[in-house]
């Protein structure tokens, strides 16, 4: 071997250095180093075999810091078999380790006259052992005693290129094996024939640090001993978190790869009740205080709710305020709640041995919506030195005295000429645990003599800017002499509470001092010398717009009588007509000629009116008085006939226990609603189940406490009649289409004596069933154009004139 060459091999080193120690430090977190040359100084030791074989020297890199490195450049005779073996290595409890070799080769073909001899490789080997017994002989300088690990190829050489000396190219190479079973091992360098220099040799294992993930810690892990080792270490909990259940956890688990990563977690920790997480799922810090945690999980602490409160941090729970509870069947993360005030305007009407006590619900409900209502009735003798006592068993109460949901019952069998005090007591679930006596409402009934009944209706006489004329018929039941009527009256965009009395002598009062082109809520009851009777249901008149002219109802009367004349003149022409071409036609009758459909109307001795259901406070209210609760189980869907503003229209069947199942139309709420959707839904539910009338669509009931929310109403086999006649084109006779005006005009009436308008009467809201009985249907726009602020309307009787146009469009829009 040339100078040049030996003293190129011997400055290897130098080149490169800053860069291995960088590339060190930065792998240096995930690998434990059991044996690193880079940085000695000093003779390192390791033994040659032969001796005059591998050389360890010194020499300086570029920055002039003196190294040690081995050499070899044994080319001149063929065969070689030079070794190099380094001292014992303990594995310190390593399955696997790793070999990073710094090292630089001369290229054989810039060494013409031993080229043929010349190799560019070199082998290495490792030796396990329990003990350090290594010698000059032992082990064996040959394969046998050790196992092969790799044989290294340069991938860069350098050879000579100028006067001033030669370009050095490192290589590194990182060779790994396994799994190691004693207690430590010895490496060994094979040279064949190579002109090259080992500048450094690192000896690692990998291990994956300790860390903590999803509230658990784990120790340090070494890496298996297979290149695809998943090595399991358990987790333990961080302080105040527990073991999350997880179906099929065998505990909380992180597995260590062969590179020292960490990968495949199985199980979890979370924060225990009263505690949060803290960091990026490191630890769970106390909840502070006025904040509650109440079960284990990831959720954050929440601010305490309404009228409670939390005094330590670490709270699971918020502790309710004096004068507020939570019932039993409240979580314990709702908020407190306390007792509902007195029930609001107690009154009765007598009818005979029978009361009927009506009230509004109470100002506060305590902060709840499980308002029930108590009746204590008592008998109180005629003079005021006796004292109360509790009614008998005889008097009856309907529906029942205690537990009420409505806010209205009857009692009956009371005793003529009695004095009679009844309480109403407003309760809720919490009620009980209130050391508070329940809130009430009084009021005395004497039998002898009875207060007027209710007024049924109102009408407007006159209106301008500023004023209303009212006028209003006698009670169908005076119960004695009316002395004067009060008028209570309120803006309806304001609250209730800020109404207004007028005292009138007679049956019209004229309110003044009203604002212009504003809607108000009107209310009238009589009095006689036993006192007031109940206000009037609600009724809604509105003033003129300033610049408007004054209306009287008398300028519209010959208006009203000649509509009214000119429509019935309109029906008895058709009527003739008709009948003309029955008896002059020879067209062949169809098989639905006598299932024309028969109405009589028939009054009772009290009259049943319109209640608007946005005049409750509480819309649920409404709901609960007019439509009867369904249990889901009795409702089985068969299938989607159509679909709706708020949802799907579907066909199936009601069963109720002990009855027979029939058919039903059913329309659900589509999911993700709001609650202003939900009131909206259900309003016409409050509105349909008022009216029972052949030819009005009947409401078998709805479904509110589970999911879909439903409107249950009869089964209309045709459809609407407007794509039903269009499909039965011709197959009517005159009379059968008579006989389904005839249908669609009592129903209109029958909705007019009640005081309700439709507003929009139409053929695609008739439904016509199996017998071709017509039904009135689609109660919801009335409620939408109350609530267009745009074009206000009012919900009152229909007069004349509009129930005879209604009825004239209605036989132009069938024939």
């Amino acid at each position: 071997m040339d100078s040049n060459a030996d003293i190129s091999a011997r400055r290897v080193l130098g080149m490169d250095w800053l860069w291995m120690v960088c590339l060190f430090h930065l792998v240096a977190s995930l690998e434990e180093i059991l044996l690193d040359t880079t940085g000695e100084t000093s003779e390192i030791g390791w033994t040659s075999h032969p001796p005059d074989g591998w050389e360890e020297v010194s020499v300086r890199d570029d920055k002039e810091r003196q190294i040690r490195t081995f050499q070899v450049c044994n080319m001149d005779e063929p065969g070689q078999n030079n070794w190099l073996r380094t001292h014992f290595i303990e594995r310190r409890g390593a399955h696997r380790v790793h070999v990073r070799i710094h090292f630089s080769v001369r290229d054989c073909a810039s060494m013409r006259t031993v080229a043929s001899t010349c190799k560019e490789t070199f082998t290495l080997y490792y030796h396990q052992s329990d003990v350090d017994i290594a010698s000059q002989e032992l082990p064996e300088w040959h394969e046998g005693p050790w196992t092969k690990v790799d044989t290294i190829a340069a991938d860069e050489s350098f050879s000579q290129v100028d006067r001033t000396g030669k370009v050095v190219r490192m290589n590194v190479k990182v060779r790994s094996f396994g799994p190691l079973t004693k207690h430590g091992f010895y490496l060994a360098f094979q040279d064949s024939g190579a002109c090259m220099s080992l500048v450094a040799v690192q000896v690692f294992f990998y291990k994956c640090p300790a860390v903590v993930r999803g509230f658990a810690s784990f120790p340090e892990t070494f890496a298996g001993g297979e290149r695809t080792s998943l090595v399991e270490s358990p987790g333990t909990c961080v302080a105040n978190a527990e073991e999350a259940s997880t179906t099929g956890s065998s505990g909380v688990r992180l597995h260590c790869n062969g590179e020292g990563e960490w990968m495949v977690a199985t199980g979890r920790c979370s924060c225990k009740a009263g505690y949060q997480s803290v960091g990026s799922e490191q630890a769970c810090q106390a909840c502070p205080i006025g904040s509650f945690k109440a079960s284990v999980g990831d959720d954050p602490c929440l601010p305490c709710p309404a009228h409670s409160h939390a005094p330590l941090p670490g709270s699971t729970e918020c502790v309710c305020q004096n004068h507020y509870y939570r019932s039993a069947s409240d979580n314990s993360d709702a908020p407190c709640t306390g007792i509902p005030s007195a029930p609001r305007d107690l009154s009765y009407e007598i009818v005979g041995s029978t009361v009927l006590l009506t009230w509004r619900l109470p100002k506060d409900l305590g902060g709840r919506k499980d308002v029930f209502f108590n009746v204590i009735c008592k008998e109180c003798p005629a003079r005021s030195a006796g004292t109360c006592v509790r009614c008998g068993d005889n008097v009856q109460f309907e529906p029942r005295q205690v537990g009420l949901t409505e806010s209205r019952v009857q009692v009956s069998n009371l005793l003529a000429r009695v004095q009679y005090t009844f309480e109403i007591q407003a309760v809720n679930l919490v009620t009980e645990l209130s050391s508070e006596a329940p809130q009430y409402a009084t009021i005395n009934v004497s039998t002898s003599q009875s207060v007027p009944s209710t007024i049924p209706m109102m009408h407007q006489v006159s209106r301008a800017a500023s004023s209303i004329t009212l006028s209003w018929p006698q009670p169908d039941q005076p119960n004695g002499v009316i002395l004067d009527y009060q008028l209570r009256y309120f803006d309806k965009a304001e609250d209730e509470d800020n109404s207004f009395t007028l005292t009138s002598e007679t049956n019209m009062a004229t309110v003044l001092n009203l604002s212009p082109g504003r809607i108000y809520v009107f209310q009238v009851r009589a009095r006689t010398a036993v006192g007031y009777g109940p206000y009037s249901g609600k009724m809604y008149f509105q003033t003129l717009m300033g610049g408007e002219h004054s209306e009287m109802a008398q300028d519209r009367l010959p208006l009203i009588v000649g509509s009214a004349l000119g429509g019935l003149a309109f029906l008895v022409i058709a009527a003739i007509a008709i009948l003309a071409i029955i008896f002059k036609s020879k067209r062949r009758e169809t098989p639905y000629t006598d299932r024309l459909q028969q109405y009589i109307s028939a009054r009772g001795l009290g009259v049943k009116y319109y209640i608007d259901p946005s005049t409750y406070e509480d819309p649920n209210e409404a709901i609960r008085e007019f439509a009867k609760e369904i249990d889901v189980s009795f409702i089985k869907i068969e299938e989607v006939i159509g679909s709706g503003e708020f949802g799907e229209v579907c066909f199936g069947r009601l069963k109720h226990p002990g009855k027979r199942e029939y058919t039903v139309a059913i329309k659900t709420l589509k999911s993700g609603y709001t609650d202003e959707q939900r009131r909206e839904f259900l309003s016409e539910a409050s509105i349909m189940g008022q009216f029972e009338h052949p030819n009005v669509i009947h409401l078998e009931g709805v479904v509110t406490k589970s999911r879909p929310v439903m409107i249950i109403t009869e089964f209309m086999e045709n459809g609407s009649l407007d794509s039903f006649l269009r499909q039965k084109e011709g197959q009517f006779s005159v009379l059968q289409l008579v006989g389904m005006l005839r249908g669609i005009a009592a129903g209109m009436r029958y909705l007019s004596d009640m005081n309700y308008v439709h507003r929009d009467l139409a053929a695609r809201n008739i439904l016509v069933n199996s017998n071709l009985v017509c039904k009135v249907s689609d109660f919801g726009l009335s409620r939408f154009l109350e609530d267009d602020a745009s074009n206000p309307t009012y919900t009152g009787a229909l007069d004349t004139w509009q129930f005879s146009q209604l009825v004239t469009g209605t036989v132009i829009d069938i024939l």
